[in-house]
């Protein structure tokens, strides 16, 4: 029998940062609630801009930040996970 899965600790984050859409040039501004080595929860205020790649960036400067995959939505709540 395998063994459960261990998730990757969160830590709380509770910072602003930007999501751009995959080939996109508006930058919007987000909250990043909790991140993982392999990925984060973050809410926007328009629910309907994410789905897909995203980049997630702490400036707004997209070019720092990390692709990311939208792997879970809950209204204005998402979860991503970090791909290259």
């Amino acid at each position: 029998m395998p063994a459960p899965k261990k998730r990757d600790v969160r830590r709380s984050v509770q910072q602003t940062a930007w999501v751009t859409l995959e080939g996109g040039f508006a930058a919007r501004e987000c909250v990043v609630h909790d991140m993982s080595a392999t990925g984060a929860k973050l809410t926007v205020s328009d629910s309907s801009v994410l789905s897909g790649k995203v980049r997630l960036a702490f400036s707004r400067d997209a070019r720092k930040g990390r692709q990311c995959q939208v792997v879970w939505r809950r209204g204005r709540s998402f979860g991503v996970k970090f791909v290259n």
